[in-house]
């Protein structure tokens, strides 16, 4: 079988002649003439190597190299600098390069480096074993992103996936809470087990028990026949419980004692059915808060955030948005489809409510309604060019923020309002959180990057 090799380059005529060098070789060539295309490329096709230019406009080689790395250790990278430029390539082996090859090449050394790594790889002899992996894992790499909140995302994946442990997944609406869930499924030893999921939101209040715990019939009015519940249904696999903070709190209890007994009382019943289900939850409310003014239990919430998460909202990781942006053309049957700098700028700047889901309706309705191949300024929305800052600095956040004409640290800034949010609330984190418009938990996680402490009286 070939094996299949990713090349990511800028420069066309660079780009052409690996093509061309490789395939020579009998090689699966892919080609890619960016860092976010070629990432991409690669959770899509999974290729044995990757070979990447160091030096490119947008994501450099080195940025690919590491997200790849994130998330498949074991794929190699093999890296082309320029020649003389030996600093750069030992920061690339140093961050997971299997090796590095300096332009201008020759094509006798290309190949051999090529072949030494599939080789070192034991492509021949692994083959079969690595596609099984790589498929289990498809639904992890089929998340889109690249920045550092997201590549701790996958870190924590990968750890938390093969357990039994109970995972609670807090972020806004849009940020891709189920994708996570799937993902986290996808990668544990429950794969080949049905994934079920329920909107604990959307089901009315006196038809929710019901649907997660299963009838007799004639235990209620419109009670026909049995139904089977959702935490059966997921027997062996996973219980995806979306928007678990909007949970009844008289039914509380009843999914605490799932949780703990690991078995459930349909209604209506007179015997307990016990199960072998994983549960991953998820929610956009502040669950600290909604503790604390009581409406859900506390005792709840420690039965399901074994391991938390916190998915980031789109404008805090505005890194991932031309990535996404890509993506979602390739989605939508749109691979020729680009959008020039202006239009990229203004999506960039926008704070994105509706997070991932937003953007990925508007990239839909902008193919719809396109005249080319290429988006432009004219073509986006007002309300996202007004809301944008387009038309002058930080007008996004009202105009609180002056930054100089030189530029300014975003770590820095960050780190500045932190600060000054506890000072304002007395460095009370629940009071600061709250000001900020954000978890406690993440207000804390912030404190904690950047080294921030109360002040010693």
């Amino acid at each position: 079988m070939k094996a299949k090799i990713l090349v990511i380059d800028d420069d066309t005529s660079l780009r052409r002649v690996l093509e061309y060098n490789l395939q020579e070789e009998m090689y699966d060539v892919q080609a890619a003439s960016s860092g976010e295309e070629g990432l991409y490329l690669f959770g899509k096709s999974q290729p044995d190597l990757v070979i990447t230019d160091m030096k490119m406009s947008g994501m450099d080689g080195l940025m690919v190299l590491k997200s790849i790395k994130e998330r498949s250790p074991e794929t190699l990278v093999i890296i082309i600098t320029a020649f003389g430029t030996v600093d750069v390539a030992v920061e690339a082996i140093k961050a997971g390069a299997y090796d590095y090859i300096t332009k201008p090449f020759n094509r006798d050394a290309l190949k051999l480096t090529v072949k030494k790594a599939l080789q070192f790889s034991g492509l021949a002899e692994e083959n079969k074993r690595l596609k099984s992996e790589l498929s289990d894992k498809a639904d992890f790499r089929s998340i889109v992103g690249s920045s550092k909140d997201m590549e701790k995302i996958f870190q924590i994946i990968r750890k938390v996936a093969d357990t039994e442990a109970a995972i609670l997944i807090t972020g806004e609406s849009g940020t891709g809470k189920e994708l996570v869930a799937r993902s986290i499924h996808a990668g544990s030893g429950r794969s080949a087990g049905p994934f079920i999921a329920i909107n604990c939101a959307a089901i009315p209040h006196d038809l929710l028990e019901s649907e997660l715990f299963g009838h007799v019939k004639g235990a209620f009015t419109g009670a026909i026949k049995d139904k089977t519940g959702k935490f059966q249904l997921a027997e062996g696999g996973t219980l995806f419980l979306d928007e678990v903070g909007e949970l009844p709190l008289d039914l509380q209890p009843k999914l605490l004692r799932a949780l703990q007994e690991k078995e459930v009382e349909t209604v209506g019943g007179t015997t307990t059915v016990k199960l072998d289900v994983r549960v991953v939850a998820a929610t956009n409310l502040d669950i600290e808060k909604a503790i604390a003014d009581g409406v859900f239990r506390e005792d709840l919430y420690y039965r399901l955030a074994v391991i938390p998460m916190h998915l980031p909202p789109l404008r805090q990781r505005r890194d991932d948005i031309q990535l996404l942006l890509r993506h979602f053309c390739i989605k939508h049957g749109a691979d020729k489809v680009a959008f020039d700098k202006k239009a990229q700028t203004i999506l960039t700047n926008y704070a994105w409510p509706g997070n991932v889901r937003e953007l990925e309706n508007l990239v839909e309705r902008l193919l719809i309604m396109r005249s080319g191949d290429t988006i432009v300024f004219d073509d986006l929305p007002e309300k996202i060019c007004n809301d944008s800052g387009a038309r002058g600095s930080a007008s996004g956040t009202g105009g609180v923020v002056n930054l100089p004409d030189e530029g300014y640290s975003l770590e820095q800034l960050e780190r500045e309002v932190v600060v000054s949010a506890l000072d304002r609330n007395h460095w009370n984190q629940t009071a600061a959180a709250r000001f900020l418009r954000i978890p406690r938990h993440t207000l804390i996680y912030r404190m904690e990057k950047y080294e921030i402490a109360a002040p010693q009286k």
